[in-house]
């Protein structure tokens, strides 16, 4: 992992991942791409966190992906066509590994989150924007499709919604991006740390194995037929029933006092 990329940082069973390129609003170059990468890996493996907070330095949450570097690509012999399938299978891999995390991963956006960077935003579990902050998928303007952050878009918003803003290239304000699912809470600039880490710490505080299966379980029914998706998640109760610390806790609620969790 590149240090002096993103910056990884843990408090309060919350471990913050601080994209850390402002001169180019955190564009996923390559090697942001793999630092990013790196810190998720660590964050998903580390004991001390719970839950996982991204967001980024200087004026900007995240560009997408670095222009420059991408027609720089274009001096290979074959045109670049081998970069570039590499550089979005490595992309791809990234914002699947946050689905896959067995901890939630918090967006913490502000001033613009554009093409990879808003995909970024619409992978993650969940997110709180700064007022003011302005999304969109605008690689259409300069002939660009955003055909892969369309994935991640059109599982947030509804369809027609998701289609409009890829084929306009407009932006859409942090108001306007709740309303339609792209982010769960919108705060004052000023207050969007603080709003950030107190849903961050609130989810922290849940019984860690629970939201490790309940994750795990959300993501994976999303896809099944309804018979299917009962079935597995039956499945998933029932395992998450027989934990000790799942024993404690509804006894503690019966009892109406704290439970007290070994994990």
């Amino acid at each position: 992992m590149s240090d002096d990329l993103v910056q990884y940082d843990v408090a309060e069973q919350v471990a913050v991942l601080t994209m850390d390129s402002p001169s180019n609003l955190n564009a996923l170059s390559d090697a942001m791409l793999a630092a990013l990468s790196g810190a998720l890996a660590q964050a998903g493996e580390d004991p001390a966190a719970k839950v996982v907070v991204l967001r980024g330095a200087g004026k900007a949450f995240c560009a997408g992906h670095d222009l420059k570097e991408m027609q720089a690509g274009r001096a290979a012999p074959d045109g670049g066509r081998g970069y570039f399938a590499d550089l979005f299978d490595r992309c791809g891999a990234l914002m699947q590994m946050i689905p896959a995390l067995p901890k939630p991963v918090i967006a913490q956006v502000h001033g613009i989150a554009t093409a990879a960077g808003c995909q970024l935003v619409a992978s993650c579990d969940m997110a709180v924007a700064a007022e003011g902050t302005r999304f969109g998928v605008n690689g259409v303007n300069i002939g660009l499709f955003c055909s892969t952050p369309m994935v991640a878009l059109s599982r947030n918003l509804p369809r027609k919604q998701a289609f409009e803003l890829l084929t306009t290239g407009d932006f859409i304000d942090a108001n306007r991006a709740r309303e339609l699912g792209l982010v769960n809470r919108v705060a004052p600039t000023q207050g969007l740390e603080e709003e950030t880490m107190a849903l961050a710490r609130q989810v922290a505080g849940k019984l860690g194995a629970a939201v490790r299966i309940g994750k795990g379980a959300f993501y994976d029914q999303l896809g099944m037929p309804l018979d299917q998706a009962y079935a597995f998640t039956g499945a998933a109760m029932v395992e998450n029933m027989l934990m000790a610390d799942t024993d404690e806790g509804i006894t503690a609620f019966i009892e109406k006092r704290k439970p007290h969790w070994a994990g």
